[in-house]
């Protein structure tokens, strides 16, 4: 394992590029705020640091056969770097997690990059059958395991109307197209001639079969409604 040839850098760094590239775009292909270059540099850089990893250890094996009388003199902790890419990398982690009226985003996308330090340490350390099946079962989480468990989509709906009764209608619209709401903010604002506005903030569990515009269409098509905004 630690000592290496040229050809075998080459391969593991090569294959790093391949395995971040596959992750990365499938992040990229959703539009999330980590893409594919992303992806790639950190597989790669966990792949560096285990590779200097292993070169540090071959040396210091070298260095003792090479002095027996001096055995334990120089020692070489086989797991410190890599330690230190599996905390290091959360700064980049929580570059993507955003937070906003009661809603996380990004999880998911650093959770992918903390996996792909992992695949690159994998490669890094030349264990490719870890690694292979890393990426098959990382890929198949991201892609098709929405498919295959239906979960609906967290949206928030943003909402100003001029007649508080217009909350029915609003709750009609939604219960035909089967979305649940998870939470409700009210922010009640009174104009000058003494008439009150309503902006309500829906967070809402959208099924992956909705056609948003045909929901925001028919909300909007109440007279009470001034505005209708969906956010992602």
């Amino acid at each position: 394992m630690f000592n290496l040839t040229q050809p075998e850098i080459i391969i593991r760094l090569v294959a790093a590029i391949f395995v971040g590239g596959i992750i990365g775009f499938e992040r990229e292909r959703k539009s999330r705020p980590a893409g594919m270059k992303t992806h790639i540099l950190v597989c790669i850089g966990a792949c560096i640091i285990a590779l200097i990893q292993c070169q540090l250890t071959s040396m210091t094996v070298d260095y003792n056969f090479a002095h027996p009388k001096i055995v334990g003199a120089l020692s070489a902790d086989t797991a410190r770097l890599t330690a230190q890419v599996v905390s290091g990398i959360g700064f980049l982690g929580a570059g993507t997690i955003i937070m906003t009226n009661k809603t996380v985003k990004g999880l998911t996308t650093a959770a992918s990059i903390w996996s792909v330090a992992g695949l690159g340490l994998a490669l890094g350390y030349g264990y490719y059958l870890i690694a292979a099946f890393g990426t098959a079962i990382i890929f198949f989480s991201l892609t098709a395991l929405a498919y295959l468990i239906p979960m609906g989509n967290i949206n928030r709906l943003e909402i100003k109307l001029n007649e508080h009764q217009t909350t029915k209608f609003i709750k009609q619209v939604l219960k035909k197209f089967h979305i649940d709401i998870e939470n409700t903010d009210v922010t009640i604002k009174r104009d000058e001639d003494g008439s009150r506005n309503y902006t309500i903030m829906y967070t809402l569990e959208v099924p992956r079969k909705v056609d948003t515009s045909e929901l925001v269409f028919e909300l909007s098509d109440n007279e009470q409604v001034d505005y209708v905004r969906l956010l992602e």
